[in-house]
């Protein structure tokens, strides 16, 4: 098998800080233990092939701490401590002391030694710099003039002009599902890399007239049971935990995809939305809440939002929907945040609200950057996750230089369901 030679820089005040505002539990299992996730991450979302790992550099503040995420006034998590994980796991930890009263040193030379790396006699095909600073912008400007291929890691709300130039970005919630050893799933029908799940046997690869057979089985006793429409998403985790490595290594038995592998089943009356599957003859007609079934217009600020920041595209009534679907994950379960979006995807489209998992982990990760962590206690309530989520946007909306008038600003709050905040 051909490797890609791969360059991996990671500013771990920046990773790290970004991870422990979403999840703590996460950043301390990314922390503590390298190892695992730089496996995945050699194997999954990749590049061009499987990568293997020639530069493992980590850049770190000696000195840096934050609040111990257990609480207590006096505790405070010194990022020393994480040092010898990381060294163990191969990586060369570079200390970057702070240079200013807010600014460390890691950036400055992260992109000295990227640049560097470019004349080294070894050509590294790809460069993996994780990182959310959109800082590096000019330092992926380069990489790309210099026809190398790179990929961002960013668990934080990354500039759409950084992310744009990599050739791919992984978000959040692929890195905390790396993280975790979770399947990797992607939205809008967009087929993840291999990844092997941890509690998928190591001998599950079955010839490709074996898997299909038993994928067959599997789907037509699924949807002859079912009693309505099936979560496409929730079937296809199904599949990859039963049938293992044979999805990945027959490319969905030669029909790359999911759902054409479904409809080569030819089951009768089937019917398939983008985020559903019924019987025509069985089921009612799932209403969905979707552009494509009713086809609204948002108002043009809104548009303009969704066209430079990737905000999800949703009707305005499917937004109070999902600030309450987390606020009740947030008061009934022990927060994970891709266990948190894949339960509350779930739990809309059972209300036949159809919002992808992409766009629910979008308002979640604008939350906790908005200032209102669903894993904070108590746990907030759907009008503070909303509000906290709009803030976040018109932040962002702000920092990426997008004009919004007065009147704008108010029609994105009353578009995403939140009202202006009251005056001090």
């Amino acid at each position: 098998m051909v490797h890609v030679r791969t360059a991996l820089y990671l500013d771990f005040d920046n990773v790290f800080g970004g991870l422990l505002k979403l999840d703590p539990d996460v950043a301390i299992e990314f922390a503590e233990n390298p190892g695992p996730w730089l496996k995945r991450l050699s194997e999954s979302l990749t590049v061009g092939g499987p990568r293997r790992w020639l530069v493992l550099r980590c850049y770190m503040n000696p000195n840096g701490s934050v609040p111990h995420p257990d609480g207590g006034a006096a505790s405070r998590l010194y990022f020393s401590r994480f040092r010898p994980f990381f060294t163990r796991a191969g990586f060369e930890v570079i200390d970057c002391p702070r240079l200013a009263n807010t600014k460390n040193a890691a950036d400055i030379r992260l992109v000295v030694d990227a640049v560097d790396a470019l004349g080294d006699e070894t050509a590294y095909e790809e460069f993996v710099i994780a990182s959310g600073d959109a800082d590096m912008t000019p330092l992926l400007v380069r990489l790309r003039r210099a026809d190398r291929r790179t990929t961002i890691v960013s668990p934080s709300d990354a500039a759409e002009a950084f992310t744009a130039i990599a050739d791919r970005l992984i978000d959040s919630q692929q890195f905390l599902a790396l993280v975790q050893g979770e399947l990797v799933e992607l939205d809008e029908g967009e087929e993840p890399d291999v990844i092997q799940r941890p509690d998928t046997p190591q001998d599950a690869s079955l010839d490709r007239d074996q898997a299909y057979e038993r994928f067959r089985a599997i789907v037509t006793e699924r949807y002859t049971e079912a009693s309505g429409p099936l979560n496409l998403a929730s079937l296809a985790h199904e599949l990859r935990r039963e049938l293992g490595r044979s999805i990945d290594e027959t490319g969905w038995f030669g029909y790359g995809a999911f759902v054409r592998s479904m409809e080569s089943l030819e089951l009768p009356h089937m019917r398939v939305s983008q985020y559903l599957i019924w019987d025509d003859s069985r089921h009612e007609a799932p209403a969905l809440t979707s552009t494509a079934a009713h086809g609204f217009t948002m108002p043009e600020p809104v548009a303009r939002l969704a066209a430079l920041i990737n905000l999800p595209r949703l009707p305005q009534d499917s937004w109070s929907a999902v600030y309450q679907v987390l606020s009740d994950y947030a008061n009934s379960h022990r927060f994970n945040l891709t266990e948190g979006t894949r339960w509350s995807r779930d739990r809309l489209a059972e209300q036949s609200i159809d919002v992808s998992r992409g766009a629910v982990g979008f308002v979640t990760r604008g939350a906790a950057f908005g200032g209102c962590p669903l894993y904070r206690q108590p746990p907030p309530t759907a009008a503070e996750v909303g509000a906290a989520f709009v803030a976040n946007v018109l932040s962002r909306a702000d920092a990426a230089a997008i004009v919004l008038t007065a009147d704008e600003a108010e029609a994105v709050r009353a578009w995403l369901g939140a009202a202006r905040p009251a005056e001090a």
